[in-house]
C-alpha cells in the first residue's frame, strides 16, 4: 500500500519535473504581450471609439495622438475625464506623440506636465531643430520622462540613424528612439541591424511595413503593406528584440488611408503576424 508519505514526496517531485520540463519553460511573456496601438491607424475615430475598438482587440496600451487627446486644447477637468475612462476599463496611455516641440523650455515643460499628470514615462517627439533637445534633456532629467525621437522617411531630419545616433547616444540615457520600422525600411536600411546600433537607446517601436518601389523616374515609392507582407525584416527584428531583452512597447501603426478607414482587419492580421512569430520562436 502506497502511503501518505510517499505520495506526498512524490507529489512534490513531479511539481518540480514539471516545472522543469514541462512547456512551461516556453511560456515566458511573449512579443505578443507588448502589443500596443499608435492611434493614428485610428485617426478616422473619436477618442471613444479609440476605447471600444482597443478594447474589442485586446489592446491595453495606447499611443495617443492629438486627435484623441490634445493638452493643448482640452482641459485638465477634460483631460482627466478620459485618464478615468482609459483607467475604467483597464487602458493605458503610456505615450504620447508625435508630439511637438519648441526652442522655448517652459513650452515644452506643459508637455511634460501634461505626460506626467496621465502618468506617462514616455513621450515621443521629432523636433524640428537640433538645438531643441538641450532643453527637452534638461527636462527629461527634470521629470525623469524619457524621450524618443522617431523617423520619418531618408528626406527627414532624422531619416537617417547616423544622424539619430549623434543626436542621442551622447545624451543622457533618458533619450532614445522610437523606431518606426516602416520608415527605416523605406530608406533602404535594416531594421534589425538598425536597433542593434542604437545600442539600448529604442524605447518604442512603430510596427508599420512599406514595399519600397522604382518609379519610372528612378524615384523610390513606399506603400504600407499588411504587417510582414512588405520588405522590413521582421524575423530579424524580433529575434534581436528577443535576444535584447527588450522591454518597450511595439505599437501598430499604419500611414495608408485605405487601412486606416478600415482599421480592425490590419491590427487583426498584425497581430497574428505577431503571434505568429511568437509560436515559430517558442517551437
Amino acid at each position: 500500500m502506497i502511503t501518505c508519505t510517499f505520495l506526498a514526496r512524490w507529489g512534490g517531485l513531479a511539481a518540480l519535473l514539471t516545472g522543469l520540463l514541462s512547456p512551461g519553460m516556453t511560456q515566458a511573456a511573449g512579443l505578443a504581450d507588448q502589443v500596443a496601438i499608435q492611434t493614428w491607424t485610428l485617426r478616422n475615430l473619436n477618442f471613444d471609439q479609440v476605447v471600444e475598438f482597443a478594447q474589442r482587440h485586446g489592446i491595453k496600451d495606447l499611443q495617443l495622438i492629438p486627435n484623441h487627446l490634445d493638452y493643448k486644447k482640452e482641459t485638465r477637468d477634460q483631460l482627466a475625464a478620459k485618464k478615468a475612462r482609459l483607467e475604467a476599463v483597464g487602458l493605458r496611455a503610456y505615450t504620447y506623440g508625435v508630439a511637438g516641440t519648441s526652442m522655448d523650455k517652459e513650452e515644452n515643460r506643459k508637455l511634460f506636465e501634461f505626460a506626467r499628470f496621465m502618468g506617462m514615462k514616455l513621450l515621443i517627439v521629432e523636433p524640428g531643430d537640433f538645438r531643441i533637445w538641450d532643453n527637452l534633456e534638461e527636462l527629461a532629467k527634470e521629470y525623469d520622462i524619457k524621450v524618443a525621437v522617431h523617423n520619418h522617411g531618408i528626406k527627414s531630419l532624422y531619416g537617417n540613424p547616423a544622424v539619430v545616433r549623434q543626436v542621442v547616444l551622447n545624451r543622457d540615457a533618458r533619450l532614445g528612439v522610437c523606431l518606426d520600422v516602416g520608415w527605416i525600411t523605406s530608406a533602404h536600411f535594416d531594421a534589425a541591424q538598425i536597433y542593434k546600433d542604437y545600442k539600448g537607446r529604442v524605447f518604442d517601436i512603430h510596427l508599420k511595413d512599406k514595399k519600397v518601389q522604382k518609379t519610372t523616374k528612378g524615384d523610390d515609392v513606399a506603400n504600407d503593406t499588411h504587417i510582414g507582407e512588405g520588405d522590413a525584416n521582421y524575423k530579424g527584428l524580433f529575434k534581436a528584440l528577443r535576444e535584447s531583452g527588450y522591454t518597450g512597447r511595439i505599437a501598430i501603426e499604419t500611414d495608408s488611408a485605405d487601412f486606416a478607414r478600415q482599421p480592425d482587419d490590419f491590427v487583426r492580421k498584425a497581430k497574428e503576424f505577431i503571434a505568429g512569430d511568437d509560436a515559430s520562436d517558442a517551437r
